[in-house]
């Protein structure tokens, strides 16, 4: 244990220093941390696995070969991802989720079911990997919520003809997400036959900024619906704007940028209204652009915000129905035992995922196709749903002939 603790320890020092030289600072201090976390928890658990042998050693070391060889981010193919990527990912996740039992441990008690955590991981790989087609009925009652509340989905009162919404978010094209993976996404969007398709920001990450071929091939199926798709920015996607501008373009998808614009649908007219990443003055910002933007009389305005943080933000009345992202579900959670808890709930007042509330104005978290950040999902599972959005008839907007899209 000794010597896998000094090999560790060692293994960390050379990642950071290879990272600060040849990355930057900013990711040899994440790297410094997360390997720091995993070396120090993976040695107060190492005397709990004896029995796996060689397979501990070869997770624990291509965890270390894999930050090491996003010193020079890419897409990597296939074998590098299904023995490198994937296991590197189940063994960092299980062992920061390990933390508590190796807590026990280092103060000389009993440690139960040392498993589970591993246990949670291997399920989380799947969860990570696979994604289930659903749908979702979201109802705009016109009720009014005093503060900012979840709601359950469902309709209690079905439009005859609800707006369908196909939303794509947070696909994070990278070892999780291949693009075979995003393009069978799309395909499907594109299959169900929705009134709009929505992408809600974070369509890169650091290994596919680098090739723009990847995101162009994965996005490709979204052509096939030109003039029904929409587009904000979200974070990751301003590390390389125009990257994305460019591919957006070339597909036919409107990306929109603090702009708005009319749209004829079979369940009437839409305003779509995407608002742009921002992380300071929230509030200033997301007025200005409303301002700029006003909601017209009768029609239902759908708002693309990616971060569901600044929903608080938005004043009231000026958003029917806000689609957002950003939060991956929570990412770590018991949804997949039916209960609504995640990690982001317990740490932060943020909106994770569902139907929330606030005033006459609805906020729908998607859980996203894909993930980022923390290694893998953890009963949370991605999201690909075809939302059904449903109002009272009498506030239903009227529909021009011919399908125009218009500029507002």
């Amino acid at each position: 244990m000794t010597t896998f603790s000094l090999a560790s320890a060692a293994a960390v020092l050379a990642v950071v220093a290879v990272a600060a030289r040849l990355r930057g600072r900013f990711y040899a201090i994440y790297s410094g941390v997360l390997l720091g976390l995993m070396s120090l928890i993976g040695s107060a658990m190492y005397g709990r696995f004896e029995e796996l042998g060689l397979l501990r050693e070869y997770l624990h070391a291509i965890t270390f070969v894999n930050f090491l060889m996003l010193v020079v981010p890419s897409m990597r193919p296939l074998p590098y991802r299904l023995l490198v990527s994937i296991p590197a990912a189940f063994y960092l996740a299980a062992t920061l989720l390990a933390f508590p039992w190796a807590l026990l441990g280092a103060f000389g008690l009993e440690v139960p079911l040392p498993w589970l955590p591993y246990a949670a991981a291997a399920i989380g790989v799947a969860e990570s990997l696979w994604t289930r087609e659903t749908e979702v009925d979201v109802m705009l009652d016109g009720e009014h919520v005093e503060g900012l509340k979840r709601k359950p989905v469902g309709a209690t009162q079905k439009a005859a003809r609800p707006l369908r919404i196909v939303q794509i978010t947070d696909p994070h094209l990278g070892p999780f997400m291949s693009v075979a993976r995003l393009r069978r996404i799309c395909e499907r969007a594109v299959a169900r036959e929705p009134d709009l398709i929505v992408l809600t920001g974070d369509l890169l990450t650091m290994e596919s900024r680098r090739t723009p071929e990847t995101l162009d091939q994965a996005l490709m199926p979204l052509a096939a619906a030109r003039g029904k798709v929409f587009a904000c920015m979200g974070n990751h996607d301003h590390e390389a704007p125009e990257l994305v501008r460019s591919v957006l373009a070339k597909h036919g998808i409107t990306l929109l940028v603090d702009q708005a614009q009319l749209v004829d649908t079979p369940a009437g007219h839409v305003q779509v209204l995407g608002i742009d990443h921002h992380f300071r003055d929230r509030h200033a910002r997301l007025k200005a652009v409303c301002a700029a933007h006003p909601k017209p009389e009768g029609v239902l305005r759908i708002v693309l915000l990616h971060d569901p943080g600044a929903f608080r933000r938005l004043d009231e009345g000026h958003g029917d129905l806000v689609l957002s992202g950003h939060t991956h579900g929570g990412q770590v959670g018991l949804l997949t035992l039916g209960l609504p808890w995640t990690f982001l709930s317990m740490v932060s007042s943020m909106p994770d995922h569902g139907l929330w509330a606030r005033g006459r104005d609805r906020l729908y978290v998607h859980r996203g196709t894909g993930h980022y950040g923390f290694p893998l999902r953890v009963f949370v599972p991605a999201e690909q749903s075809l939302l059904q959005v449903h109002r009272p008839e009498t506030e239903a907007g009227g529909r021009t002939p011919g399908g125009q899209v218009s500029a507002s």
